[in-house]
């Protein structure tokens, strides 16, 4: 799968994870671990678990719950935050800036990957995900 349709525009690969508020992210990540059996890992005081893709597919996917007191996701009346993968984020940071998207400035380069944000056209922040080995994708 390729990170730009036909006319060469970059385009979301898929679902990179799903992050929600939370009054108890323990108790309510707990809940998800007894009733769906998620592999329930602590990220330091978010608590998430991650699902494998097939072996030929880069990154994962990811549910999250963070504290209702979180920052990650913008404005504190939003309740969630969408995490998209992308195979170039560099390149579709730059196509939305030129689209007149609203962009910070901020990319976050780690182990995990890269991760940039933008708001959607009702405010909300979306978090924009290149896997580590993303850009061997294409």
């Amino acid at each position: 799968m390729t990170g730009s349709d036909d006319a060469g525009r970059q385009r979301v690969l898929g679902l990179g994870g799903v992050f929600v508020r939370s009054r108890d992210p323990k108790a309510l990540a707990e809940w998800y671990r007894q009733r769906l059996g998620f592999d329930v890992l602590d990220f330091g005081g978010a608590f998430g678990a991650i699902f494998e893709f097939a072996p030929r597919e880069p990154g994962y996917q990811i549910w999250t719950a963070f504290p209702t007191d979180t920052t990650d996701f913008g404005d504190g009346a939003q309740p969630h935050m969408l995490n998209f993968r992308v195979a170039d984020l560099d390149a579709l940071l730059a196509q939305l800036r030129a689209d007149g998207v609203a962009v910070e400035d901020k990319v976050e380069r780690s182990e995990h990957g890269a991760f940039g944000w933008c708001r959607d056209a009702e405010g909300n922040r979306v978090e924009l995900w290149q896997p580590p080995d993303a850009g061997a994708e294409g």
